[in-house]
């Protein structure tokens, strides 16, 4: 008896941490390097933490703080470094396929929400070259728009048609163009409302490679998008149809996803450094 009451002490103790853990989302002696959105002086780990929160991109954050003692180089004093990942759904491969047919739950989301619609910010037949910070799959430039919308460090975009290559790029002082058949550039769309018809498409001849939940036996590609969007887990798709050169695949609709909560590319213990995660979706789950 005297043992399962210590055993149950011991559980309440380790839930009450865990609780306060998620409150806080503090990491002690814990680094994200990478992925820096950029960084503000904070004159403590809460004003930092508060700081990722009320940023539109940050989903995790680094804090060095007062005592650090690695070397002597005191600027590095009080940092809060914003950091960001993915949290919109990304296409991992993306290749032409005959019999195939992919595309995206309707449910889809893009960034955020503006009541004030877009204006053409595409340039077809356009390339601009270098200053490339990430190379992704995209299947359309509205895509590939949208992805370079969600990078806070990106700048401009080129999307080339022949590999479904998605180029965010960042350079802030110099864009040159050129032309180029098959590719089309733009700029994101941070303060305004994208066109979401990319959403809505079915694209033939292309497949979505990978990425699997589920699969179930379908009539069309429309019935397919339909399941998709109905399951609360599924972010895009992949139909195969009778055109399809193995006729075991015949029919067979892929339901999809990818990881999207917040999640840092590398962890690293640091003395004297303090790291964490936003508090949007965590304000209120506790009492």
């Amino acid at each position: 008896m005297e043992k399962y009451s210590i055993l149950v002490g011991l559980l309440i103790a380790s839930s009450f941490s865990f609780i306060k853990a998620y409150r806080d989302g503090l990491l002690e002696n814990i680094d994200f390097p990478g992925s820096d959105i950029t960084f503000l002086y904070s004159p403590s780990v809460e004003h930092c933490q508060r700081l990722c929160t009320e940023h539109h991109s940050c989903l995790f954050f680094t804090f060095i703080r007062p005592d650090w003692t690695r070397d002597n180089r005191h600027f590095y004093w009080y940092k809060c470094h914003l950091k960001f990942s993915w949290n919109i759904p990304r296409t991992p491969i993306v290749e032409k396929k005959t019999g195939v047919t992919s595309g995206f739950a309707l449910k889809t989301k893009q960034t955020q929400e503006f009541p004030t619609t877009c204006q053409q910010q595409l340039f077809p037949n356009t390339d601009i070259p270098g200053s490339n910070i990430e190379k992704l799959k995209s299947v359309s430039p509205e895509h590939c728009q949208v992805l370079c919308s969600a990078n806070p460090q990106c700048t401009y975009f080129s999307f080339s048609s022949d590999d479904f290559s998605c180029y965010l790029k960042n350079n802030q002082r110099v864009l040159t163009a050129k032309p180029k058949k098959g590719t089309t550039s733009g700029i994101p769309a941070r303060f305004c409302q994208l066109d979401d018809n990319w959403v809505k498409q079915l694209y033939q001849g292309v497949d979505f490679r990978g990425s699997d939940f589920e699969k179930e036996l379908m009539d069309d590609a429309e019935l397919c998008q339909r399941k998709c969007d109905e399951d609360a887990t599924c972010q895009f798709f992949t139909y195969v149809d009778q055109t399809f050169s193995d006729s075991a695949y015949w029919r067979r609709c892929y339901l999809k996803r990818v990881i999207t909560m917040p999640a840092p590319p590398r962890v690293n213990k640091l003395h004297n450094a303090v790291s964490g995660f936003n508090l949007r979706n965590c304000q209120g789950v506790f009492v």
